[in-house]
């Protein structure tokens, strides 16, 4: 039975992509590892716990130690497992970079001395910076603009020298904004969702001009799946629509979709540095047979939906310390 190590596999991408993965290939056994920080949650995997061929393991990619217990097991391995909110490393870089890249790098050498077939790094169109206007293309030059969008490009280098040192088999994709179920609630489209359901307000940064475009979640994982299956190695794939929206558009659509007045927004001081626009080229992963199944609206619903439904999954985020701790801090002082 071919075995896929998938780490970071309780995070929002990382839970859905092993849920795919297990209906999709039905002969393989997927191990996944993940350090339950604050942004992991084994509620993520709970209507998975009695999958036969699924095997959780609580722990850090940066742990070599623990890596080589799990490796010779392994044929095939796919890192989701990185901090991944722009403005927490804007707070806090140092978590990005033990974790984006120092970690990057223990799983590569974990892999390189354990003959694994396939190593996919899953990235993200941040590395690419600001595109004001047009497309980025794959061979485009990174021109990350935080510290979250440079320990991704950091780590995208260290992925492609180990292939073309070592001939390690890497592929690499680089996925825009995504959405749906069990996406922790700082980023845009849970937190929005989340204080409309509660009549609070909706933090709007700037004027609501910054331009994203917004992928559903379940597209996402047949991306990456697809060129885990289909993909030359040595190669990154952009995945991603081109259903542009910003801010503004997105609050209203959210208020809209919940029957929620517009007297919720409340615009705040914008992040520094804010990247007003993302564009991606996806010709390449179009080439293999990938292209987006659901048009915004269809996402939307579908996500904002997901929220409405599970409140408790939220609720127990929302009202943690911790949790209070940052919005005060994000928000309130804005």
């Amino acid at each position: 039975m071919k075995v896929i190590f998938v780490t970071g596999g309780a995070g929002f991408i990382g839970s859905n992509f092993t849920r795919y993965l297990l209906q999709q290939d039905t002969t393989c056994k997927v191990i996944v590892i993940d350090a339950l920080t604050y942004a992991g949650n084994l509620a993520n995997l709970a209507d998975l716990q009695e999958a036969s061929r699924l095997e959780f393991i609580e722990g850090d990619i940066c742990d070599r130690a623990l890596l080589d217990t799990i490796l010779p097991r392994v044929d095939t391995v796919v890192n989701f497992a990185a901090e991944s909110h722009v403005d927490r490393s804007i707070l806090n870089p140092s978590a990005f970079i033990e974790t984006n890249y120092k970690g990057v790098y223990t799983l590569l050498e974990a892999a390189r001395e354990n003959d694994i077939q396939r190593f996919l790094q899953v990235s993200t169109d941040e590395v690419y910076g600001d595109v004001p206007v047009g497309v980025s293309l794959e061979s485009d030059a990174f021109a990350p603009r935080s510290p979250y969008a440079a320990s991704k490009a950091g780590a995208e280098m260290l992925v492609q020298s180990y292939f073309t040192t070592y001939n390690l088999p890497t592929l690499i994709t680089r996925g825009g904004n995504t959405i749906g179920p069990y996406q922790y609630p700082e980023k845009v489209v849970p937190v929005f969702v989340t204080n409309a359901i509660e009549n609070k307000p909706l933090p709007v940064y700037g004027e609501g001009k910054a331009i994203r475009s917004y992928m559903d979640v379940r597209d996402h994982c047949a991306g990456i799946y697809l060129v885990l299956q289909k993909g030359e190695p040595g190669e990154a794939y952009n995945i991603g629509t081109n259903i542009e929206i910003n801010g503004l558009m997105l609050v209203d659509r959210i208020l809209d979709e919940l029957d929620k007045p517009k007297s919720l927004r409340q615009f705040v001081t914008d992040r520094p540095g804010h990247d007003l626009r993302y564009s991606l080229d996806c010709r390449k992963i179009n080439a293999l047979g990938w292209s987006p199944a659901y048009l915004f609206d269809d996402m939307l619903t579908h996500a904002v939906q997901w929220y409405v439904e599970h409140p408790d999954w939220w609720h127990s985020i929302k009202n943690n310390q911790d949790y209070k701790a940052y919005y005060k801090k994000q928000y309130h002082e804005r």
